[in-house]
């Protein structure tokens, strides 16, 4: 009701955060996997692997947020909500991969 007073309308509203986020978390993940291989770690631990597949999830929240921002109205709700789940999977992903190596159960 607010943002409608105001002239905006509430289409995309969240695709722009996660968009930003995603690709940021994105980075991040990059970063972490190039060091793993600059180290030579990466045959040792299974963290490449998590952060290869968290990648994968932050790279598709980008491409469906984008897509939900540049696209038809239609369109735009099913890719924000098919994007906020793939950065609630990247995130919790993250999560559990940060949980395991800080409880030294993955090394």
């Amino acid at each position: 009701m607010l943002l409608k007073s105001r002239g905006m309308d509430n289409k995309n509203d969240k695709s722009p955060h996660v968009l930003n986020a995603s690709s940021n978390l994105l980075g991040l993940c990059f970063i972490v996997l190039t060091s793993l291989k600059l180290l030579k770690v990466s045959q040792k631990t299974v963290i490449d692997e998590l952060t290869s597949v968290a990648i994968v999830f932050f790279m598709t929240s980008c491409v469906l947020s984008f897509l939900a921002i540049r696209g038809d109205i239609k369109k735009s709700g099913r890719f924000e909500n098919i994007a906020d789940y793939f950065f609630l999977a990247g995130i919790v992903l993250l999560f559990l991969t940060t949980l395991l190596f800080s409880l030294n159960i993955i090394k």
